[in-house]
């Protein structure tokens, strides 16, 4: 007997299905994603709205086999190593938490709010291409934001990991 991966997700009211058949699985194939094709989910998580158009949104991000897949994986919560290394890449959410002021560089209060529009771009665009992308908050930051060379006006929020279902 097939039974479904998971039961169906019913809106409460009527929305454009990609929302509501969007998901985060913690399961992936062994299916690899080439470059152009992730380029391509970073692409539409660009377009996300910001405040006064600052975009602190900034994505890094390894193919799993590479070395930045390795670094990122490095950092990951024991039940979260478990199976994201699995997916096919893995995507580091940061932003930029200060923005250039008329006497030089001033905090920007809207920079996460900004970056989480932008990895719902990527998260959306991942789906409408049939990739799954799960966002992770269990993960060392502080060894993340090493292991990327993150400047320190910058804040890491998440680690995603994209693959096929």
């Amino acid at each position: 007997m097939n039974a479904p991966l998971h039961a169906p997700r019913i809106p409460s009211r009527d929305i454009h299905p990609m929302f509501s058949a969007r998901w985060s699985p913690r399961a992936f194939s062994d299916e690899t994603i080439a470059e152009p094709a992730l380029l391509t989910l970073l692409e539409a998580a660009r377009w996300a709205p910001s405040a006064a158009n600052h975009q602190p949104w900034r994505f890094a991000y390894g193919l799993r086999g590479d070395a930045g897949f390795a670094a990122m994986a490095g950092t990951l919560a024991p039940t979260n190593a478990l199976w994201a290394g699995k997916a096919a890449a893995l995507v580091a959410v940061a932003s930029k938490a200060t923005v250039a002021g008329p006497e030089g560089d001033m905090p920007n209060r809207w920079h996460a709010f900004d970056a989480g529009a932008a990895w719902g771009g990527l998260a959306l665009q991942a789906h409408l291409a049939g990739w799954a992308a799960h966002a992770m908050g269990g993960f060392n930051h502080e060894a993340a934001a090493q292991a990327l060379n993150l400047p320190a006006d910058h804040e890491i929020h998440a680690i995603v990991a994209i693959g096929r279902q």
